[in-house]
C-alpha cells in the first residue's frame, strides 16, 4: 500500500547555498551566491527581487537543475535536490528570461516535445488547455520562428506548465511586453496560483512586484538582505503623509497625535507621521475636532522602489 504525501509549508527551502564560479582567463573566482538562506511559503506568490548581478539568476539556474551549486541545500517541493534529482525536478517549472524556443516547431509541437522530454504519459497531457491558457490555440500550428515576441514569451510560459509543477519560476517574464501581453499573464499567475500553485517571480518593475507578490526577498552582492511579507517590507519606507485640501480655510491647526508633522504645499497640508503606530483615522479625527475644513483628501504611501534602493544603496 502506498503512502500518501504531505506536501510541505515550504515549497523551496534554501539553507547555506553557496556558488563560486572558478577563474577563467585574466576574470578571478567570482562568488555570486554567499550562504543563502530562503524560505519560498508553498501556495504563496513570492518576489525575488536584486540588482542586476545580485546573484537571482545564478539561484534560478541552481533550482532548473542547469548549474551546479558549490555548498548548502536545495528543498524543492520537499525533496532533497543531491538525494531526489529526479522528483525535485518534476516539481518545478521555469519561464527563462531569454527567448530559447526551436523556430522550427509549431507551439504544440513544441509542448508535446517538452511533454515527453518530462515523461508525461500521452493521457496526462494538457496541451490544448495550455494553449487556450495562453492565448496561443490560433497559432498552435504555426511555425514558431512566424511568432511575435510576445507570443514567443507566452510560448515560454506553455513550456513551463506541460508538466504541471507544483512551482513556477518566472523570470523577468514581461521585461519589454506590451501592456495586453503583461495583463494576460498576470491573469493567469493569479489563476494558477488560486489553484495551489507556488509563483516565484523576479522583476526589475517594482510596482509589479508591490501589486503581485505576498512576500518577498531582496539579494544583493549574493547575499539575502532581507525577506518580508510585503506589507511589512514597505513599512521600512519609513513614513505617511496626509494632504489635507481646507479651502480658503487659514486657521491655526488643532493639538495633533505625538510625532505628526507639518507644512503647507500650494494651499495644502501636508502631514507627515512615521508608519506604524498612528492610523490615519486618528489624524483626520483630531482635524475634525479641530473644525478644519477638508474638501479634499489624499494620501502619498510609500513604495517598493524607496525600499529597494534604500537596502541595495551599499
Amino acid at each position: 500500500m502506498s503512502r500518501s504525501f504531505t506536501p510541505p509549508d515550504a515549497a523551496i527551502r534554501l539553507t547555506g547555498l553557496r556558488k563560486t564560479y572558478a577563474a577563467s582567463g585574466e576574470a578571478p573566482a567570482k562568488e555570486a551566491l554567499k550562504g543563502v538562506d530562503l524560505v519560498v511559503p508553498r501556495g504563496s506568490i513570492f518576489g525575488l527581487l536584486g540588482p542586476n548581478g545580485a546573484g537571482k539568476s545564478t539561484l534560478i539556474n541552481i533550482l532548473a537543475g542547469l548549474v551546479n551549486k558549490t555548498a548548502g541545500r536545495v528543498e524543492i517541493w520537499g525533496f532533497d535536490q543531491d538525494v531526489n534529482p529526479r522528483q525535485s525536478r518534476a516539481a518545478i517549472g521555469v519561464m527563462p528570461q531569454e527567448l530559447v524556443i526551436d523556430p522550427f516547431l509549431t507551439p504544440r509541437a513544441s509542448l508535446e516535445v517538452q511533454a515527453g522530454l518530462y515523461a508525461v504519459p500521452k493521457h496526462d497531457r494538457w496541451t490544448d488547455e495550455i494553449l487556450e491558457l495562453v492565448g496561443l490555440s490560433d497559432q498552435a500550428n504555426s511555425y514558431s520562428r512566424h511568432l511575435s515576441g510576445g507570443m514567443k514569451r507566452r510560448l515560454l510560459l506553455a513550456k513551463a506548465l506541460v508538466h504541471r509543477p507544483r512551482i513556477l519560476v518566472l523570470d523577468e517574464p514581461t521585461a519589454g511586453v506590451d501592456i495586453a501581453l503583461r495583463d494576460m499573464l498576470w491573469t493567469n499567475v493569479r489563476k494558477l496560483n488560486a489553484q495551489g500553485m507556488t509563483v516565484i517571480l523576479t522583476t526589475h518593475y517594482l510596482q509589479e512586484a508591490e501589486e503581485m507578490c505576498d512576500e518577498i526577498a531582496i539579494i544583493n552582492h549574493g547575499a539575502k538582505i532581507v525577506q518580508e511579507p510585503t506589507g511589512h517590507l514597505l513599512a521600512r519606507a519609513g513614513s505617511k503623509t496626509l494632504l489635507i485640501d481646507p479651502g480658503p480655510w487659514t486657521g491655526a491647526l488643532p493639538p495633533l497625535p505625538p510625532g505628526v508633522e507639518t507644512q503647507r504645499r500650494d494651499g495644502r497640508i501636508a502631514l507627515t507621521w512615521p508608519m506604524g503606530g498612528i492610523e490615519a483615522h486618528q489624524v483626520i479625527d483630531a482635524l475634525r475636532q479641530g473644525g478644519v475644513p477638508m474638501i479634499d483628501v489624499a494620501t502619498e504611501e510609500p513604495d517598493l522602489e524607496d525600499v529597494f534602493l534604500t537596502l541595495t544603496r551599499a
